[in-house]
């Protein structure tokens, strides 16, 4: 078995995120039947919500739906959608067809309920201008960080809504001061205990909290922010950091929060590829 490579690789020009939930009714055979010829890992990548997996009666599987985060005045939501599905591209119209593709395919058994279209920026970089996922594993560590023993892979997923009004009428000390790095260089440096890159050091965990980032920028009519996406070969790494975040571990909360909130926070769990198709029968242990 193979993960989706659609994981490990850098992020694409262009993103787009589809977020399901199920009919009454729904038939699991007709829906893997229906996803089987459309994901191939790598330009559509599928995470699977409890939802699916309690409908398909997985055995040897077990996803749970992300929690409620409440602390300290912040309180981020959950939501519970069946399905996620990650498009990668480089055309933005590509992605738009292939999204209508994929509507017709899962016809009556799912209801689109959110979707989210996200791009490069700066060659990675966050709509604040900050270099994201700058400690990302590579090579090997990849591999031991983003996926389980058989190649399955944890995903938690948020839409984090910025106030760049706000943000770029601070000086560029103080925008350091809550990120803990320099813009310019990328460089840490001694910050406050609130800034975010110390809030969230992965190595500061026991065990510790590392996770595979391929999170992208989105804008619309609604506002504008980074769409978080964090792979794992379990959920604890994001939920150890977020709890930190929040001020839960010892009462002092991530910087981030003074310009940017999370609305929602949802969890799937992405399966392993076999023969090019995604493969549900390890859900059952086959």
């Amino acid at each position: 078995m193979a993960h989706q490579t659609g994981i490990s690789l850098p992020v694409p020009q262009q993103s787009r995120y589809l977020y399901y939930s199920l009919n009454v009714g729904a038939q699991a055979s007709e829906l893997m039947a229906a996803l089987e010829p459309i994901v191939d890992g790598e330009a559509v990548v599928l995470g699977l919500g409890k939802a699916f997996v309690d409908l398909l009666g997985a055995t040897r599987i077990k996803v749970q739906d992300a929690p409620v985060y409440s602390n300290a005045g912040i309180a981020i939501g959950a939501a519970p959608f069946a399905l996620w599905i990650w498009l990668r591209g480089s055309d933005r119209g590509d992605l738009a067809h292939l999204t209508l593709q994929i509507q017709e395919a899962l016809g009556d058994h799912a209801v689109l309920e959110d979707l989210i279209d996200g791009f490069c920026y700066q060659k990675g970089k966050d709509l604040t201008g900050y270099i994201d996922g700058t400690e990302n594993p590579e090579g090997d560590e990849i591999q031991r960080v983003g996926f389980d023993a058989i190649g399955g892979s944890c995903v938690a997923v948020q839409k984090w809504v910025h106030d760049l009004g706000y943000f770029t009428s601070l000086s560029p000390q103080e925008q350091d001061a809550k990120i803990g790095r320099h813009k310019h260089n990328n460089e840490e440096f001694d910050a406050p205990k609130s800034a975010h890159v110390i809030r969230a050091a992965q190595e500061t965990y026991s065990p510790e909290a590392n996770l595979l980032r391929r999170s992208m920028p989105w804008a619309d009519f609604s506002g504008e922010g980074l769409v978080f996406v964090a792979f794992a070969k379990e959920f604890y790494a994001f939920d150890a950091i977020l709890k930190r975040m929040i001020g839960l571990e010892d009462g002092i909360t991530d910087a981030l929060f003074t310009f940017s909130r999370p609305l929602t926070t949802s969890f799937f769990w992405c399966p392993p590829m076999r023969k090019g198709k995604p493969d549900f029968g390890v859900l059952r242990g086959k």
